[in-house]
């Protein structure tokens, strides 16, 4: 008899990139079944000091619609074991960020005890939430941005040497007439 499979991904999955791709996507290689535990707003908060950016109900539903993840499931609490004990995955995934960390040794004691792999894959080093969110953060925080293209000229008649500015522009728009005109 075939047993499925079931794999697991906790994770807030706020301000969702390419690291966060990579790891559903790598998951759903090692596993019949997975299911994706996506962090609720009032727990982020507790668990990291500021809610997430995008909220629950935006990052449940771009989870769920990815082709990787089976199901997706709200982590009201952070017990990984009684998650364990409502889902029955044999294998958890995580970003290796979380390597050698407390809470990921232990639970990867406890797990290892009822027969549980742990599994870590490699960090997106180039793009995290908290990269994104500090980007953010800086651009709200600043002025708009000077941008000398998307300025309006000064008109003609306000300028020094209009005569001047005024055939250049005509000698200009003289040219693009010459090249779109049909050759007889």
């Amino acid at each position: 008899m075939d047993v499925t499979r079931i794999g697991y991904a906790p994770g807030v999955w706020d301000l969702f990139h390419i690291g966060h791709l990579n790891i559903l996507r790598e998951a759903s290689r090692h596993c019949d079944r997975l299911v994706v535990g996506v962090t609720s707003d009032e727990l982020a908060r507790r668990m990291k000091g500021r809610p997430p950016v995008i909220p629950l109900a935006e990052r449940l539903d771009i989870v769920r619609s990815l082709r990787h993840v089976d199901e997706a499931v709200v982590e009201w609490e952070d017990d990984k074991v009684e998650r364990w004990k409502a889902i029955g995955f044999h294998v958890v995934f995580k970003g290796d960020d979380w390597r050698g960390t407390p809470k990921w040794e232990a639970l990867e004691r406890h797990f290892a005890q009822v027969g549980v792999e742990v599994v870590y894959f490699p960090y997106t080093m180039h793009v995290s939430s908290t990269l994104l969110r500090g980007a953010l953060e800086l651009l709200s925080a600043q002025e708009a941005p000077h941008i000398p293209s998307a300025q309006l000229a000064k008109p003609l008649d306000q300028e020094g040497g209009h005569e001047q500015d005024m055939g250049e522009q005509q000698g200009a728009v003289q040219e693009k007439e010459d090249v779109l005109t049909p050759q007889e």
